[in-house]
């Protein structure tokens, strides 16, 4: 498999295969969205979309990065999402960096969106699909994010050789700009566990495909034979 490894600016040309790598936090928080009932997420482009869906849709659930805000009902964090029963409903995700990477190659023939937690998932959908080329688009920090480059890596990796060792991954991972940020309290919406929750390896046995539906980016769970 020839894999790349871009950030959203270096995304000149649609790939056909794309793996949107955000560890912390959307797609954590989006797998766990999943777990928690969620039946699909669509991807906002911007805070006022978010809204203006949620004002359409009075019974979706809108969420962000950041503290909480008028007009949205919860925050990225893994650690906070977890208590919240969201069986059958429609969540609207707006974040920082796994939204806009996501929405940077809406026509790619195959968008999957990953991290640590779904990553045995992902790798087995590529080797699946025998994937020749795939490009990872890594969100965080323009294509510098630790966090998200090893986990791309890792997948990469893994979709290969199918007993690749996590260690030395989640590792960086854990001693990544965003880890510390997180577990020092600089960002805000933040629940004490989120950082161990992002680097909880293959915690949910699904894969996350993104999908054009009526001019929406929308993500639903994949289950991988």
């Amino acid at each position: 498999m020839d894999a790349r490894f871009l950030g959203i600016p270096e995304l000149i040309e649609v790939p056909s295969v794309a793996v949107v790598v955000d560890v912390m936090r959307a797609f954590t928080v989006a797998a766990w969205a999943f777990a928690q009932g969620a039946e699909k997420i669509v991807l906002a482009g911007s805070l006022d979309e978010a809204l203006t869906l949620k004002d359409r849709h009075p019974d979706w659930v809108a969420l962000k990065d950041g503290p909480p805000a008028p007009g949205f009902d919860a925050v990225n964090s893994p650690g906070l999402l977890r208590s919240i029963d969201l069986g059958g409903r429609t969540v609207v995700q707006k974040t920082t960096a796994g939204t806009v990477g996501a929405l940077a190659v809406k026509e790619a023939s195959l968008v999957l969106c990953a991290g640590f937690v779904v990553a045995e998932a992902t790798a087995r959908l590529l080797r699946t699909r025998k994937c020749a080329s795939v490009t990872f688009v890594v969100t965080g920090e323009d294509g510098h994010a630790d966090e998200d480059l090893a986990c791309a890596q890792y997948i990469a990796r893994r979709a290969t050789e199918a007993g690749a060792d996590a260690a030395e991954y989640l590792r960086r991972a854990g001693g990544s700009r965003a880890a510390t940020e997180l577990a020092e309290g600089v960002r805000q919406g933040v629940h004490p566990d989120d950082v161990a929750l992002c680097l909880e390896l293959d915690r949910f046995p699904f894969a996350m495909v993104a999908t054009l539906e009526d001019s929406l980016m929308v993500l639903r769970p994949y289950a991988v034979p």
